[in-house]
């Protein structure tokens, strides 16, 4: 398959698509006569009238490796063989005459929302995983401890949202949503919930490193276990995050004997914190936050507001991993 990329027209016929304009020819016209397509020649002129130029202006950092058009081409290919490997799509990606490494592929469709399949790995370690941990009889299942970070922008669930209004009233503030250019900025923060309820909820402040997670855990992890009342034979759940397997980390876990539970990779759809953020960024975001100190607050209020019998319902953790074993037809019983 050869997928072919759009040029740039050249400066005479953006030259001349201007000129048409100012002697009183409309987009259409000048889209006939000129045979450019209507959108082509309607970002040409208002490229002119907002910086008086048709000429390509200089781009800011470092250019991508992958143009949009062929990141968009990458994305078909997926939607059309959700099994393509990461090879067909470099193959894929170089008869486009976009040459680049398969981390720069990979990058581009998890920006589009889309991750690489599990590989025959990470498959065959999930279900051993499974299997191993449903006939493990000394775990007390009801006293784990999970734990993940997540994201929450200011903005971030506002892009389309529908109001019940009379008419003429579609500018009133109370039917307007606030927003702001690039989304109003985020927060990153780190949570653990047991089937006894949420833990703490930490706001992160700069970049997280292990030394970081660290003193989160310090400050936060005992004594959300102690508030959840789990004892000290409790069991904490991370992931294989470099900063959580990190040698500081693993020391400050040993000197504080907390049982780490195993896990495998690439398995975020076992850890039921997910669920949890997501009910609480669309409860979040219900209420409008208008900065990120308000978003903060809220955060840390509707976490607290989360039932215990909704933490009680996702902590099965055996659940879960009976529908890792279905899917293969193997024997759930435990």
């Amino acid at each position: 398959m050869r997928i072919m990329r759009s040029k740039e027209l050249p400066e005479e016929l953006r030259d001349r698509i201007v000129a048409r304009h100012r002697s009183g020819h409309g987009y259409k016209k000048n889209s006939a006569a000129l045979k450019v397509p209507k959108s082509t020649v309607a970002s040409i002129i208002l490229k002119w009238k907002t910086f008086g130029t048709t000429r390509t202006l200089p781009r800011a950092g470092h250019l991508a490796k992958l143009s949009y058009w062929g990141r968009r081409a990458l994305v078909r290919e997926v939607k059309k063989n959700p099994k393509i490997t990461l090879a067909e799509l470099q193959r894929c990606s170089q008869e486009m005459g976009e040459s680049c490494r398969k981390s720069t592929i990979t990058a581009a469709l998890h920006q589009s929302g889309r991750k690489p399949l599990l590989s025959a790995r990470h498959r065959t370690a999930r279900m051993d995983y499974a299997k191993r941990h449903l006939k493990d009889s000394k775990m007390v299942r009801n006293k784990i401890l999970w734990s993940e970070n997540t994201k929450i922008e200011l903005f971030g669930l506002n892009s389309k949202r529908y109001v019940w209004r009379q008419p003429g009233t579609a500018h009133h503030l109370s039917n307007t949503v606030p927003t702001v250019k690039h989304d109003g900025g985020s927060i990153m923060l780190w949570g653990c919930f047991s089937a006894a309820g949420t833990g703490r909820l930490v706001a992160i402040e700069g970049k997280m490193n292990a030394a970081k997670y660290r003193d989160i855990l310090d400050k936060n992890l005992l004594q959300s276990a102690k508030d959840l009342r789990l004892g000290r034979r409790f069991t904490f759940q991370q992931d294989n995050d470099p900063k959580h397997t990190a040698k500081i980390t693993k020391e400050w876990l040993h000197n504080n004997s907390v049982t780490v539970l195993e896990w495998p990779g690439q398995n975020p759809d076992l850890n039921p914190i997910e669920h949890l953020w997501r009910n609480l960024k669309m409860a979040v975001h219900q209420r409008l936050p208008s900065n990120l100190t308000e978003l903060e607050r809220i955060c840390k209020e509707e976490w607290q507001r989360i039932p215990k019998s909704r933490c009680a319902k996702l902590a099965s953790f055996p659940r879960r991993l009976m529908a890792v074993l279905a899917q293969k037809g193997v024997s759930t019983k435990y």
